[in-house]
């Protein structure tokens, strides 16, 4: 976040092809072993150089990483002691295909459309009524949750089953791109055809991730669609906008391969992570980045006395959402271990922590906070100026709340981890694809990823 993030270096160690945070702690007869599984650095690991103080006197520091702070808070709120095996993974994909293998987990943090997945195929628990009460003080989630998030969690269903009986929000966001003001034109700050075009010749990047490069070259196929007046005045444009932008049939899943073969042709790489440092380093110019990652690159750009701006294409984007869930083949009708998975949950979503979390990792919350005005103090923290322009943050804070900010935050880092409620209107969640959608994707993305241009390595 700014430049207050910290990012630690973690001992990893390696075992049964998951990587364990920590090391190994003697496991007694009286334990309760929870099996927590995460995408990698994605929760804060301690060790802070220094906290973060908020104008309302609240202090939020760090001295040692959340699972461990978890299994002291637990013994001391429960009375049991626990032990968390936390392992990491590196996509949606992998993660699924690890539990394929066999790999077992109670409790893992996957993204909406994979919730959806394994709720159709039944892999998923649902809450307790008890983790929903918000008469108990140690039920931070549902007591803090936004009522932006909560509000699309209530409607994202498959098959009458509601996400929000499923998934618990953790971080959210959108992609957009990420760019270098001194060497982008401001005419060409505005869509995603950008990536495609000869002015910046391997000067782009593209994300070697299926279901994010392909929503954006929907986008692209639609460009024109989605600005029309008929289109944008449409009654029901929330309903057409995902509509379209979750199209999988065979027409348009080849017209979505074309798109995307002239933009690896014209990308400088595909990547998933290295586009960060390429932004940095000025390899290249405009980056197609997930908010989180871009508040990262324009925070190190700016340890190098540099800037680098962040826009949303104004055709539409992606509005994604990461979230736990548990596993029926880890929880296995244990009541216990639901209980101190659905406590784990409670315990990151409390607003102390969901700061650590924030400021550690740079992603957006999902909570609000509540009751409590520490997250929205932490937002302020890091952005407010008196003297500023306005920032509407109604829509996820609640209460017509509005924080004045530098003008030029309204394409820098707020805008990748708030964006404006006009935005979010034009944004859409990818939905579950069926077994036939996704061999016709599988395979179009076999055909864009297997061609290596010279210069990746």
């Amino acid at each position: 976040m700014k430049h207050r993030l910290k990012w630690i270096h973690i001992s990893i160690l390696l075992l049964g092809g998951c990587f364990i945070l920590g090391g190994c702690k003697e496991k007694t007869s009286d334990e309760l072993v929870l099996r927590v599984a995460n995408c990698e650095e994605y929760i804060d690991e301690g060790d802070w150089d220094e906290p973060v103080e908020l104008s309302n006197g609240t202090v939020v520091d760090s001295d040692k990483a959340m699972v461990d702070a978890f299994e002291d808070w637990y013994y001391e709120t429960y009375g049991k002691k626990i032990r968390v095996e936390y392992s990491t993974y590196g996509t949606n994909e992998d993660l699924y295909n690890q539990l394929t293998l066999g790999s077992k987990f109670d409790l893992v943090c996957p993204s909406e459309y994979m919730i959806l997945k394994m709720m159709n195929e039944d892999k998923v628990q649902p809450f307790s009524d008890a983790f929903f009460d918000e008469s108990d003080e140690n039920n931070y989630y549902i007591k803090g949750l936004s009522p932006y998030i909560r509000d699309v969690f209530e409607n994202l269903t498959i098959d009458d089953k509601r996400m929000m009986d499923y998934g618990a929000g953790y971080m959210w966001g959108s992609m957009g791109v990420v760019y270098n003001p001194e060497k982008v034109d401001e005419e060409d700050l505005h869509h995603w055809s950008i990536l495609l075009s000869p002015k910046y010749n391997k000067q782009v990047t593209m994300k070697d991730s299926i279901r994010d490069s392909y929503i954006v070259a929907l986008c692209v196929l639609n460009e024109e669609k989605f600005q029309s007046k008929d289109f944008l005045n449409n009654p029901n444009y929330g309903d057409e906008l995902s509509k379209a932008l979750n199209a999988t049939d065979e027409e348009t899943v080849n017209q979505v391969e074309k798109i995307l073969s002239k933009m690896r042709e014209n990308a400088y790489s595909l990547e998933t992570d290295s586009g960060k440092a390429d932004m940095v380093s000025g390899k290249v110019v405009a980056n197609m980045q997930w908010s989180g990652d871009a508040v990262y690159t324009m925070d190190q750009a700016e340890e190098d006395d540099f800037e680098l701006d962040f826009f949303i294409p104004e055709e539409a984007s992606n509005l994604w959402f990461d979230g736990f869930c548990m596993l029926k083949d880890g929880i296995r009708g244990n009541t216990e271990k639901q209980q101190a998975a659905e406590a784990f949950i409670n315990f990151i979503s409390r607003p102390d922590n969901v700061i650590r979390n924030m400021n550690y990792i740079g992603y957006t919350s999902a909570i609000s906070g509540g009751e409590s005005e520490d997250v929205l103090e932490y937002v302020k923290y890091c952005y407010e100026d008196e003297e500023g322009v306005p920032y509407d943050l109604s829509y996820f804070f609640g209460d017509e709340t509005v924080i004045y900010v530098p003008e030029e935050q309204l394409h820098r880092q707020l805008l990748a981890q708030y964006p404006t409620e006009d935005v979010i209107k034009r944004c859409a969640v990818m939905s579950y694809y069926d077994k036939d959608a996704n061999k016709r994707i599988s395979q179009m993305w076999t055909n864009i990823r297997c061609f290596t241009f010279p210069w990746e390595h």
